[in-house]
């Protein structure tokens, strides 16, 4: 494969395959990386990619090794990535009282963050002896205020906003660029089912362009929409009983555990 390459985790849906398709789209060839391979390659033949421009492993990024693996065959069986997007993630409501949620607390953070770092690690050394590439963390608005009923999600996302800060003080020298991007609303199913309003909720299929848009210029660190960049700036400077009043009330995050 001589185009340029894109390692893309969580390809099963949402996110990951809108920007699979936009990569496609710009003349890279695609690694996507997927729990659910049947739906990844269900997509991937649903939306005609050429077979010669993809592969599909099979991984778990909460399993250290799993995903480890998976780059290393990335490595192997098409080289050394251009762009690595460390999408997966997952977004549940928990409650600190309830003894199961701790093990949810657990499980996301095992994802959001440890998954986040093993994507990166077969890569690092590959790219910074080429002296060129990104690695992107998708983090979230949500990462700068805590939510109520949503500390594991929150919690995750401010680790990966500073994960990968400090990431990018490590490979200043080294010519391989580390890019946050922080989604507001995106509509996924991941959000469909949130019980409060979103405001300024963007297509994924825009998110995407944009985030690759983002990518490509080099930037270090971005809001998208950046309408939520502005939201998230304001709500930054609230003091803490503003800001605990502003969401007196506020529908939570549903529980793995709820009903319905």
């Amino acid at each position: 494969m001589t185009s340029r390459l894109v390692f893309i985790t969580g390809a099963s849906s949402g996110i990951g395959q809108a920007l699979a398709w936009q990569f496609y789209q710009a003349g890279y060839s695609l690694a996507l990386v997927a729990r659910r391979t049947d739906d990844a390659l269900a997509w991937a033949r649903n939306v005609g990619l050429a077979e010669e421009r993809y592969r599909i492993y099979s991984a778990d990024v909460s399993a250290i090794d799993s995903i480890v693996s998976a780059g290393q065959a990335c490595l192997k069986q098409q080289g050394v990535p251009d762009v690595v997007i460390a999408n997966a993630g997952i977004s549940v409501g928990v409650d600190t009282a309830q003894r199961e949620d701790l093990d949810v607390i657990a499980q996301t953070f095992a994802t959001n963050n440890i998954g986040l770092a093993a994507t990166f690690h077969p890569f690092v050394s590959a790219m910074s002896q080429r002296g060129s590439g990104a690695m992107v963390g998708i983090a979230s608005v949500a990462g700068i205020r805590g939510l109520p009923g949503h500390g594991a999600y929150c919690a995750s996302k401010a680790a990966v906003v500073s994960y990968c800060e400090s990431l990018r003080g490590e490979l200043r020298s080294s010519g391989v660029k580390v890019v946050t991007i922080c989604p507001g609303y995106i509509d996924t199913p991941l959000t469909r089912n949130n019980r409060y309003s979103m405001p300024f909720l963007m297509p994924v299929e825009d998110f995407a362009a944009k985030t690759r848009e983002a990518i490509e210029a080099g930037v270090s660190y971005r809001v998208i929409p950046w309408q939520m960049g502005v939201v998230a700036k304001l709500l930054r400077a609230l003091p803490n009983w503003a800001y605990d009043r502003l969401l007196t009330g506020r529908p939570r995050k549903q529980r793995r555990a709820s009903p319905g």
